[in-house]
């Protein structure tokens, strides 16, 4: 089964892992992923971010088609999983006890 737009086809492998609907499930999969796999995951799509931002552009945002939107949860993990590649080193952020994130509501998409 293919989640992603044809020309992103070789994101295919982080797809399951990170086309998460929610900011929380991304968090959470932040948390239990290693940082080796963070850090394949960050190098491989980072470089093709701006491409990834032009083609969901391309759609309004509350008509997305789903392999598109799947595109989108992909930036949005990256975002997520940037801030621990590239600033904290590790999953968890420096000196913050034991972090949680609780959203009541989640911005779509």
């Amino acid at each position: 089964m293919t989640r992603l737009p044809t020309e992103f086809a070789e994101f295919e492998r982080f797809a399951q892992t990170w086309c998460l609907p929610t900011e929380s499930e991304r968090w959470a999969c932040r948390m239990a992923t290693p940082m080796p796999e963070l850090i394949a995951f960050h190098d491989a799509f980072l470089p093709r971010l701006d491409e990834a931002i032009s083609h969901c552009d391309k759609y309004p945002l509350d008509d997305l088609p789903e392999d598109a939107l799947n595109l989108l949860y992909l930036v949005y993990s990256l975002i997520m999983v940037a801030m621990a590649v590239e600033i904290f080193s590790q999953p968890m952020p420096t000196d913050s006890a034991d972090a949680e994130l609780h959203r009541i509501g989640e911005p779509t998409p």
